[in-house]
């Protein structure tokens, strides 16, 4: 019995879990989403490994380098949010005000 495709749908499902719920702060919601991706990633490259699909190895590699830019692009969104407003809570940033 392989436990890993179990594994790896549980990171999935916590990561979901946690982007549902920490909806309050940035760090915590980019956290999870980063989480999201690298369980991806991993079932891709699993998959791929499994079934000997050498096509699909590629695209894993697209999500892994998407991966990194979504991180990098939220870090410096938080860091500008922050010094805007003095806050990284989610609730207390709205960018309609001026």
């Amino acid at each position: 019995m392989n436990i890993l495709p179990t594994v790896l749908f549980s990171l999935f499902l916590l990561g979901i879990i946690g982007v549902i719920i920490n909806r309050l702060h940035l760090l915590s919601l980019l956290l999870c989403l980063e989480l999201l991706l690298i369980s991806l990633f991993l079932n891709i490259s699993s998959w791929s490994q499994l079934h000997e699909s050498f096509s699909s190895l590629s695209f894993s590699t697209l999500l892994l380098t998407l991966s990194a830019c979504e991180a990098s692009a939220g870090l410096a969104l938080m860091v500008s949010l922050s010094r805007s407003h003095n806050t990284d809570l989610l609730v207390n940033i709205n960018l309609l005000q001026t």
